[in-house]
């Protein structure tokens, strides 16, 4: 399976050397990076994303706070076709009111964003989870306001410590969900906890199953206490190998 991974995972290294940190994940085995608030750097990522043979579909920027012209003229300079925004905080997410806000907002940049031939999408963290409104999740919610050309990244791991079945939220979602994080960990809010994929709690194949309409899965970490590149290596070894094959008896439990 073809992964790709969030630059945020390697941020300390990235500024101190972003050519050679692209490098050392293309080395590892990585061809796409999700690059985040890439307008910011675009001219040096795209040299380095060149230079290493890595591309970047997906990308991180804050297109309800930054300059959405810039943000979408540097996707375009960096191949990127999804341009996600990656965070809105707790109190944006409380009320049918201010999510319908959100909504109002994202499909506008929507429109502007198919101008340029970019789709737009949204990832979430717990909190969106967390909220109820109208008996479901602020997040699914939230999707049902959306026009049909905005898509989702979810983010499985905080899904899971939001207090949602990620595999189930996947399925709920169906195919407005085309990009997903993966991540590892106990499931709390503890960053430093997380490990590498198929060490933690997480359902890593069951989500990744799922995901019915997923294009690319991103590997993620929040932090990680150990060296970041032997985690991300380890994530993707796990990824790549494929899911485990389930035992005799498992197999006759299912």
């Amino acid at each position: 399976m073809q992964c790709s991974v969030q630059l945020y995972t390697v941020r300390d290294a990235l500024q101190n050397d972003l050519p050679g940190t692209i490098r050392r994940l293309a080395d590892i085995g990585f061809t796409q990076v999700e690059p985040y608030n890439f307008a910011a750097q675009a001219d040096e990522l795209a040299a380095a994303l060149a230079e290493s043979g890595v591309t970047a579909p997906t990308g991180h920027a804050p297109l309800l706070s930054g300059d959405q012209d810039e943000i979408f003229a540097a996707a375009g300079r960096l191949g990127i076709g999804t341009v996600i925004d990656p965070y809105l905080p707790p109190e944006h997410w409380q009320n049918a009111d201010t999510v319908r806000a959100i909504a109002t907002r994202l499909n506008a940049a929507a429109k502007k964003g198919a101008e340029h031939g970019i789709r737009v999408g949204y990832h979430n963290h717990w909190w969106e989870l967390e909220t109820k409104i109208e008996g479901v999740s602020a997040l699914e919610y939230f999707a049902g306001l959306l026009d049909p050309e905005l898509v989702l990244e979810v983010d499985t791991y905080w899904a899971a410590v939001g207090g949602e079945d990620p595999a189930a939220l996947l399925k709920r979602l169906g195919d407005r969900v085309v990009a997903i994080h993966i991540k590892d960990g106990p499931g709390t809010q503890d960053m430093n906890a997380q490990v590498p994929a198929g060490q933690g709690t997480m359902d890593v194949w069951g989500i990744i199953g799922a995901a019915a309409s997923l294009e690319v899965p991103v590997l993620e970490f929040d932090g990680y206490a150990h060296d970041i590149f032997d985690g991300v290596s380890e994530s993707l070894r796990y990824v790549q190998a494929g899911a485990p094959t389930p035992s005799a008896g498992e197999a006759e439990a299912r």
